[in-house]
C-alpha cells in the first residue's frame, strides 16, 4: 500500500510517499515545493533508487498558488516512478486545528470538511490551506481515500485544570476559548519512539518533550498521554519562538492594540516577535554567531529563550513528580548542542546533567546525559510525516 502524506503551509507544500508492507512503513519519495506565489518557486525532490534515497534534485519553476504548485509535485511522483502506474492507496493530510471535535484521524467526507472549515477562525493561518490541500487532492486523486490527521488530537487527554482558562464561562461554552495544544503529531511520534528505544511500554513512562524549532512547544506526557502542553488557544502561547512572543500578559497585547491597531499588533506578535523581535533574526545559528561576537541583543535572546524552556521543564517536572526522560527534538532541539547545553546546565538541581562529548555526536537517537545520571536526556529526530502515514494506515484499517 502506498500512502501519500501532504503538509500544506501558507507558502509551501511538503509531501512524502510511503510504502507499507508487512506492517512496516518505509519512505520511498519526498520533497517540498516552497516560495509559492513568489517570483520563482523551488521544487526539491528525492526518491528511493536501488534501496537508497537519492540526493535531492532541485529546480526552479513558477507556482502562482497552491493549485498550480500541485502540478509539478504530481508530475514528479508520476514521472520518477513511485506513482507512474497507480494512484496512492490513501492520502494523509496534516490539519493543524481539530478543536474539541477530533480526538484521532478522520476519513474525510463532506461533514468532516465542514467541521474543519468551522475551525478556521481558530487557526486562520493554517486550516484554510490544509483544506485547500484536501480539496486539490480529492480532484487529482478522486479514488484515493483522504485522511485528516490533527495536530491537536494528541492533546485531547489534557484534564480541565490544564486546558481551561480562568475566564468567564461563556468564553469557553459559546466560543471554545480554551487551551488546545499543537505539535501533537510530533509529540505522539516522540512518545512512541522514546518508549521503543527505552524498551518500555509508553503507558509506564513520564516524559518531558521539547519540540524546538521556529515554532516551539513543551509537553508533559504521563502514561502515554499528554497532560499539559505549552501552546494554548493558538500556537502563539508558551515558549519563545522564532517570530512568536510566547507567554505574554494579555493586557500588554490589549495596550499594544490600542497603540498600533489590532492588525499590526497581530502581525507583530505572530511575525515580528520572539527571537526576531529581540535581535532582528529568527535563525538560532545566526544568533549564536552574533552572541559569540559580543552582540548584547543576541545574548539576551539566547538567555530568554533558554530561561523560558527551563521554567517549563521545572513546572512539568513538578506536576509529573519526576521524569524518566527529557527529550529534545525539532530543528533547534536536534541540531544545536550549545542550546541543549545552556538549558541543561542550569538544571542539575533536578538531577539533569549533560555529557558534553555525547552532546556533540550525531544520530537519529542520542543519549546525552552524564554517566550515572538516572534520568535519560535524549535527542530524537522527529518524523511527523511518518506519524501521519501511520495514523492514516490505522484509520483505513478501522473503516
Amino acid at each position: 500500500m502506498k500512502i501519500l502524506v501532504i503538509n500544506c503551509g501558507s507558502s509551501s507544500i511538503k509531501f512524502s510517499l510511503f510504502q507499507e508492507a508487512d506492517e512496516k512503513i518505509a519512505l520511498i519519495a519526498d520533497g517540498m515545493l516552497e516560495k509559492i506565489g513568489e517570483t520563482e518557486s523551488r521544487l526539491l525532490y528525492r526518491s528511493r533508487v536501488d534501496g537508497k534515497l537519492s540526493p535531492a534534485s532541485e529546480r526552479g519553476l513558477k507556482a502562482e498558488d497552491h493549485r498550480e504548485a500541485f502540478v509539478p509535485i504530481v508530475d514528479a511522483l508520476r514521472a520518477e516512478g513511485p506513482l507512474a502506474h497507480c494512484d496512492p492507496d490513501a492520502i494523509g493530510h496534516r490539519v493543524v486545528h481539530g478543536g474539541e471535535t477530533f480526538i484521532g484521524p478522520a476519513l474525510v467526507d463532506d461533514e468532516v470538511l465542514a467541521q474543519i472549515r468551522s475551525l478556521c477562525p481558530l487557526a486562520p493561518l493554517h486550516n484554510p490551506v490544509n483544506l485547500l490541500g484536501i480539496d486539490i487532492c480529492r480532484k487529482v486523486f478522486p479514488h484515493s481515500p483522504q485522511i485528516a490527521v490533527f495536530d491537536t488530537a494528541f492533546h485531547q487527554t489534557l484534564p480541565p485544570r490544564a486546558y481551561r482558562y480562568a475566564v468567564p464561562e461563556a468564553w469557553f461554552e459559546r466560543y471554545g476559548i480554551r487551551r488546545y495544544g499543537f505539535h501533537g503529531t510530533s509529540h505522539q511520534y516522540l512518545t512512541m519512539k522514546a518508549a521503543d528505544y527505552l524498551g518500555c511500554n509508553p503507558h509506564s513512562l513520564k516524559l518531558i518533550i521539547l519540540h524546538l524549532g521556529n515554532g516551539a512547544s513543551a509537553t508533559a506526557v504521563k502514561n502515554g498521554n499528554s497532560i499539559d502542553t505549552s501552546m494554548g488557544f493558538t500556537p502563539a502561547e508558551g515558549l519563545v519562538m522564532g517570530t512568536r512572543s510566547g507567554d505574554l500578559d494579555p493586557v500588554a497585547a490589549l495596550y499594544a492594540a490600542e497603540l498600533f491597531g489590532i492588525e499590526q499588533t497581530r502581525q507583530d506578535l505572530l511575525h515580528r516577535s520572539g527571537l526576531k523581535g529581540l535581535c532582528r533574526t529568527n535563525d538560532m545559528r545566526e544568533i549564536l554567531v552574533l552572541e559569540a561576537k559580543g552582540d548584547e541583543e543576541a545574548r539576551l535572546a539566547v538567555e530568554l529563550y533558554c530561561y523560558r524552556i527551563q521554567q517549563y521543564i521545572g513546572a512539568y517536572f513538578a506536576i509529573l513528580g519526576g521524569i524518566d526522560a527529557l527529550i529534545f527534538s525539532g530543528g533547534i532541539g536536534e541540531n544545536s548542542p550549545p542550546i541543549r547545553s545552556r538549558i541543561i546546565n542550569e538544571l542539575e538541581c533536578l538531577g539533569l546533567v549533560i555529557d558534553d562529548c555525547a552532546n556533540h555526536r550525531c544520530g537519529e537517537i542520542l543519549e546525552i546525559q552524564a554517566e550515572g545520571n538516572r534520568t535519560k536526556i535524549l535527542v530524537i529526530r522527529t518524523d511527523e510525516a511518518l506519524e501521519i502515514a501511520r495514523q492514516t494506515s490505522s484509520a483505513l484499517r478501522s473503516i
